[in-house]
């Protein structure tokens, strides 16, 4: 469609439009089924694509607020045709969405003043969180930053062998001790690691079961009390992975996890083979927190930061090359 002004590279784009493929077909064919056969934009016109976003996994709510504002531009501009709604609806979906820099997209940079960037990693299991953060140590080392890992999930040796995996195949130094070790010590020594070595960010996995709210805050506030005793702004990022191919089963683990501690920003993963990514609308509008990054493949590369400009134009186009 190309609305909005191009901020990625062609190779990037053409990343985006391949990994949301499922996605997009997905998005697409609901919303032109409920369009079909209609000239201009009447009642049942919206009832139909309610119908549609709500089925395209988008959300209940951040549906009803993309109507509502639909409407209001129908009532404003008096008449509209459904051609016209498509481009509206693109305005009106990037206008909801937060994402972490819209306006000046800038890939895997970190505050000057912020040395080393210490960002705390949260997630249940099986969302991609190890390999986020392996992809995330990936990126930053290629954009020409030290990196340090603190494996503070210790609770599962799985995790551990995992993110020394990561380690060894992107040359980054890692933080770790026996499983069962207290997560707040390995927090503690990767963040004192970090500031011994001048490193520029710290990536701290942590641990991924999803108890009690109770039990999660106590841990992970255990463990931001121990990393502020080396530096006192941090942790400067809390960010929460998700599992995009979940659908709203992701709404329901953000909801947990923003009620149990101050997450900062999100990752949503595995979009690549699901048709569900319409989640990352809802995620990024019902909690007012920004979606930072999205995972579209396998490759290390895959793992992109989000733009909502970008994001939309993808959605709305069928053609990888466009």
């Amino acid at each position: 469609m190309g609305i909005f002004k191009k901020l990625f590279t062609r190779e990037k784009k053409q990343s985006l439009d391949e990994g949301l493929q499922k996605t997009k077909e997905n998005f697409l064919g609901k919303i032109g089924r409920a369009l079909a056969g209609k000239s201009t934009v009447d009642e049942e016109v919206l009832d139909n694509l309610e119908e549609a976003l709500i089925s395209a996994d988008v959300g209940v709510d951040t549906t009803v607020k993309l109507i509502g504002r639909i409407e209001q531009r129908v009532a404003d501009d008096k008449y509209l045709n459904t051609a016209e709604l498509n481009t509206i609806l693109q305005q009106e979906i990037a206008a909801l969405l937060t994402d972490a820099d819209s306006e000046d997209y800038r890939d895997f940079e970190t505050p000057a003043d912020k040395k080393p960037y210490v960002v705390l990693v949260v997630g249940v299991n099986g969302v991609g969180k190890t390999t986020t953060i392996g992809k995330l140590a990936y990126n930053f080392k290629k954009a020409g930053k030290s990196v340090v890992l603190g494996a503070a999930d210790t609770f599962r040796a799985a995790a551990v062998d995992q993110l020394t995996v990561w380690s060894e195949r992107t040359g980054v130094p890692i933080v770790k001790q026996a499983m069962g070790s207290d997560p707040g010590a390995v927090a503690y020594d990767a963040v004192r690691q970090g500031v011994a070595t001048g490193a520029d960010v710290v990536l701290i996995d942590t641990a991924g079961r999803l108890h009690n709210k109770i039990h999660l805050m106590d841990e992970l506030g255990k463990i931001r009390r121990v990393i502020k005793k080396v530096l006192p702004d941090a942790p400067h990022e809390v960010l929460l992975v998700l599992d995009g191919s979940t659908g709203q089963n992701a709404l329901e683990q953000a909801r947990q996890f923003t009620a149990a501690t101050e997450v900062t920003a999100i990752a949503v993963t595995k979009l690549d083979g699901t048709a569900k990514g319409g989640v990352v609308l809802a995620v990024a509008n019902q909690f007012g927190i920004p979606v930072k990054y999205i995972g579209i493949g396998e490759k290390m590369e895959d793992l992109q930061v989000f733009n909502k400009f970008e994001f939309v134009d993808s959605l709305f186009s069928l053609d990888p090359s466009a």
